[in-house]
């Protein structure tokens, strides 16, 4: 049973598909998620916080599904294929995710606001300022390339550190590649571009 803060996420998320944040209302948000008004703004403060929350969780959802697709055996370049790929599938299907990539909000989507800190005011509970704030585009194409650096560090055996440079280049590079495709629009032609771009002299495409 998914917890009040948990139920108050997934409405929210479930009410921006029929309408524009704008007309997300708070007191229809905690119906649906059959808690108290209070309770929500106990939870995220006001329809703000709520904001920052959902758009938070929907980064760190992103990037588990990035440990998900890059712990798959395969060779190291079809590993970034496969990222690339799934990238341009989920931003196509997830409008807030889409968002985040590109860092072009709609007037229908919650585009949070930072949160207003003052030292004088009431303690904030923990979890509200974990919420403060959401990953900028650039952000996550560095938290992507590290994470698809590391798991292909793992079968690669020892680099110099020539090849440890070149395999963060070819690394970033895919997911660059894959937000590329994210602004242009849907693309069937994404898987062909990075192995494409992360193909060629100095890239050791070990097996895992």
């Amino acid at each position: 049973m998914p917890t009040a803060r948990e139920a108050l996420l997934n409405a929210a998320h479930a009410a921006l598909a029929g309408r524009p944040w704008s007309a997300v209302r708070m007191v229809d948000v905690a119906s649906a998620a059959s808690v108290s008004r209070q309770t929500l703004y106990n939870e995220f403060g006001g329809k703000d916080g709520l904001a920052r929350a959902l758009v938070r969780r929907e980064a760190d959802a992103y990037l588990s599904g990035v440990d998900r697709v890059l712990a798959e055996p395969a060779a190291a370049g079809e590993q970034l294929v496969r990222l690339a790929e799934w990238t341009v599938a989920e931003a196509c299907s997830r409008p807030l995710l889409r968002a985040l990539l590109t860092g072009w909000w709609s007037d229908r989507l919650p585009a949070p606001r930072p949160a207003v800190r003052s030292a004088a005011g009431p303690a904030v509970p923990a979890q509200r300022r974990a919420d403060a704030g959401h990953p900028a585009p650039c952000e996550l194409v560095a938290a992507v390339r590290d994470r698809s650096l590391a798991a292909l560090e793992q079968g690669a055996g020892r680099r110099t550190e020539e090849e440890a440079a070149e395999a963060g280049r070819r690394c970033e590079l895919a997911v660059r590649l894959a937000l590329s495709c994210v602004v242009a629009g849907p693309s069937e032609g994404v898987g062909r571009l990075v192995r494409t771009a992360v193909s060629g002299p100095g890239w050791r495409a070990a097996g895992r």
